[in-house]
């Protein structure tokens, strides 16, 4: 139970750190409206690192979904804590966004675009092509999981100290790759909001963009196993 809530709490402040910088950036109003691309990598880098440094200890600080099947797969986390871990993340993430909306309710009506205010919630694609944009996902997430087992290994999960790499992991990934599909690399970051945005009473929301929903999970689920897969076969 206490790694249960490790992990609710943990992707709770990921989310809802991350996503009030999206907010911050892209809504009408706010101080930092339109400050740009840089601002949101830096922003999800340090929402890494606050959650991570508070979970570290208590769940192994997972908060990703292709994160614990990677080490599930590279035997270092037990399959049978998957569904739990899979079940707090998803219900972290889905907190964090309904949290970020309260934060920022009044910006979301002052907002007259609809994909502006999912774009808060949950990615999408700088340029539309399903096979690519799925390729992407598949290719930040590999380099987010082999990062996460190189920087974990020989434990089964992340301890305080990993805060910070793994942060300026994340960091360097939204800065090199994020462009493309805005860099889910968490199925719960995406799937959750994104339910979120369906359910609350959101003014002027327009489409949830289900037909693009499954990019941002199945993408990062294989990534993550593939990064588990070579981790395995290296002999370093």
């Amino acid at each position: 139970m206490e790694a249960f809530l490790g992990e609710v709490l943990g992707t709770f402040i990921l989310v809802l750190v991350g996503h009030s910088v999206n907010a911050n950036v892209s809504l009408t109003g706010t101080a930092g409206h339109e400050s740009g691309w840089i601002v949101i990598a830096w922003g999800w880098g340090i929402a890494v690192f606050i959650a991570v440094f508070i979970t570290a200890d208590v769940s192994g600080a997972h908060l990703n979904p292709a994160v614990t099947l990677g080490l599930a797969a590279t035997g270092s986390f037990s399959w049978g804590m998957v569904p739990a871990y899979l079940t707090a993340q998803m219900f972290g993430a889905f907190l964090g966004a309904v949290c970020c909306w309260l934060q920022f309710k009044d910006h979301f009506t002052a907002t007259a675009d609809p994909a502006t205010k999912l774009g808060v919630f949950s990615t999408a694609p700088a340029i539309p092509n399903t096979p690519v944009n799925l390729m992407c996902e598949v290719i930040a997430t590999f380099v987010l999981v082999l990062g996460v087992l190189y920087i974990a290994a020989p434990d089964v999960g992340l301890g305080a100290l990993d805060a910070l790499p793994v942060g300026l992991l994340v960091l360097g990934i939204g800065l090199g790759m994020g462009g493309t599909t805005g860099y889910a690399i968490n199925p719960a970051r995406d799937l959750g909001p994104r339910l979120a945005h369906a359910i609350l009473p959101i003014e002027g929301k327009g489409s949830n963009n289900w037909s693009y929903a499954w990019v941002p999970v199945v993408g990062p689920l294989v990534g993550g196993v593939l990064a588990a897969m070579l981790y395995r076969l290296l002999p370093f």
